[in-house]
């Protein structure tokens, strides 16, 4: 079956006033990019949709390359006929009959959305359905449970007909709600925050703490593959690696081992505020999964989010591990999340971590360290390397050196 139009369907249908006009025009330079190595088409944008001309090209590649578009809601391989009644039918006959090989059964919708068709949605349901029985023996009308629904999209343009409809990624274009930073671990949870802070129109950048030479060269390349990953899904996205080590050793010396995953959470945080304030990112997200960890208990959530004055999103707070893991295997990060590489997060854990701790004794043990604390902070800003990423590598990329002679 030659379809001749792809019929794209705008997510978030809530949105009103400017603030729609605005999503359209990004979706459609969104759409434009995602398509960009598809010559010849063109396109046509009406309320809440993108009509897409193939001219040739391949319908089903022209639908994978917009798979992974946040915004679209859905996505129809659709063949475009005129307001001529014959030529409906004939057009409507030729796409049932390609998604029905065996007799079955099917439906009729018909939306007019062109009030100057001279036929009614009642009368093109059995004008047209009744040519498509006629012309397709055994095949039955179940209004309730068909197998195929026939649908022509009245308009005045011309009559879209088609029967597919694919789920497209949803949400937001990137980018049209602001710039976040991510704290980027090499576990399953952070880059499925990532994905879907992404998915409601954040651009992000990732944030990353290394305890070099305590964790290895292999679990930096882990995090960059991470990072790499979110980026097919966002073009580009800049990493920034920070350095932990001293900062960790300090915390760790405190004699406080209960603690020292708070201590630790509460640092970092105050890093990638310094981070967010210099990128002009206006919130922090985290893959904190309520109850998951000693330190995503309500009680240690609460006294390490209170390091911040930023916004902390967390979009897996009420997500239990099995939803977390599929969303992480559908796009893509699972296989490298489980890479057996340890982070700076998994050093220094006690036995028996605090999973209520006590606001006053943690910011005790901070003012302790005082002066000593907010220098070792300073220098891991001072001491971040940003790299920018696509899915294929750094854009600055230079060859590799020896595995012994690099460090992010």
């Amino acid at each position: 079956m030659n379809f001749n139009y792809l019929l794209v369907r705008l997510g978030e249908l809530t949105l009103k006033g400017r603030n729609r006009g605005r999503f359209e025009s990004l979706m459609l330079g969104k759409i434009k990019e995602a398509l960009h190595a598809c010559a010849g088409l063109q396109y046509e944008s009406s309320y809440g949709r993108v009509y897409i001309k193939l001219n040739g090209a391949d319908a089903a590649e022209t639908m994978s390359r917009l798979a992974d578009v946040f915004g679209i809601q859905t996505i129809s391989p659709v063949l475009r006929t005129s307001h001529d009644l014959e030529e409906i039918r004939r057009a409507a006959l030729a796409v049932l009959q390609a998604h029905l090989p065996v007799p079955s059964t099917f439906k009729m919708s018909v939306k007019r959305a062109w009030k100057a068709f001279p036929h009614d949605s009642m009368e093109m349901n059995h004008l047209v359905g009744a040519h498509v029985l006629r012309n397709t023996p055994a095949l039955r009308v179940d209004v309730r449970e068909p197998d195929v629904e026939l649908r022509l999209d009245i308009q005045p343009q011309g009559v879209f007909v088609y029967c597919s409809v694919v789920a497209g990624a949803g949400g937001f274009p990137l980018g049209m709600n602001g710039k976040a930073m991510l704290l980027l671990s090499g576990g399953i949870d952070s880059p499925v925050a990532g994905w879907l802070a992404m998915r409601k129109g954040l651009e992000i950048e990732a944030v990353h703490f290394h305890s070099y030479p305590f964790t290895s060269q292999q679990a930096t390349d882990k995090v960059v593959s991470l990072a790499q990953r979110l980026a097919y899904y966002g073009g580009r996205i800049k990493l920034h690696l920070v350095p932990f080590t001293e900062l960790q050793t300090l915390l760790a010396q405190q004699k406080q081992d209960h603690l020292i995953i708070t201590l630790m959470r509460r640092s970092m945080l105050r890093i990638a505020q310094r981070l967010a304030e210099r990128s002009g990112a206006l919130a922090i997200v985290t893959g904190d999964s309520l109850g998951q960890v000693a330190s995503q208990t309500l009680g240690s959530m609460n006294v390490i989010g209170r390091t911040t004055d930023l916004p902390l999103l967390r979009p897996l707070v009420m997500m239990d591990k099995l939803e977390i893991i599929r969303i992480s295997e559908r796009i893509g990060t699972y296989e490298t999340s489980i890479l057996p590489f340890e982070d700076c997060c998994t050093l220094f854990v006690p036995k028996s971590p605090a999973t209520n701790p006590n606001l006053r004794v943690v910011e005790g043990v901070e003012h302790a360290l005082g002066a000593e604390l907010a220098r070792l902070v300073d220098e891991a800003v001072a001491g971040t390397e940003t790299v920018t990423l696509t899915e294929r590598g750094r854009l600055d990329a230079k060859p590799a050196p020896a595995a012994e002679d690099r460090w992010f």
